[in-house]
């Protein structure tokens, strides 16, 4: 009898903790950034993605990914693949002449459209990592960044 009753304490607990642990512990997610705002295919449109507010939004050797991609369709479409889950944020620019910089004028202005996750409202200044933050969790996050220009 006891040993009955400790086989099925022992397969109740199993089964507890096999059903309250997720099937995809340790799965990766894609985020996909569709940039909309672009007027024309000149140029072409780089990317950063952040993990942390370290160096954000214009350090891109402290991106954990970055890509310049050539201008095919408007809106543009690309995806960051294989990401842990976590927050994470996107600066954008369209680099409208190809130097894989965003050009500012003499005051330190920019010069070419430029973007963020979640699309803050930028005033006097890029945005915080916090205010541009985008939660990556399941096999696919879609985003939407509006290009925007100061002048």
């Amino acid at each position: 009898m006891k040993s009955d009753l400790k086989s099925a304490f022992w397969l109740s607990l199993v089964g507890t903790l096999s059903f309250s642990l997720p099937l995809n512990a340790n799965s990766n997610g894609n985020l996909t950034v569709e940039i909309v705002g672009l007027a024309n295919r000149n140029g072409q449109v780089c990317l950063n993605l952040f993990a942390s507010g370290r160096g954000f939004p214009d350090k891109r050797e402290n991106a954990v990914q970055g890509q310049c991609i050539k201008i095919t369709d408007s809106p543009l479409r690309f995806t960051f693949t294989n990401l842990p889950p976590k927050t994470y944020a996107v600066a954008v620019f369209w680099d409208d002449n190809g130097d894989r910089q965003l050009n500012r004028n003499f005051l330190g202005i920019p010069t070419e459209k430029f973007g963020f996750s979640s699309n803050p409202v930028i005033r006097g200044g890029p945005p915080k990592f916090q205010e541009s933050a985008v939660v990556v969790i399941g096999p696919n996050t879609n985003i939407q960044i509006q290009l925007q220009s100061v002048i």
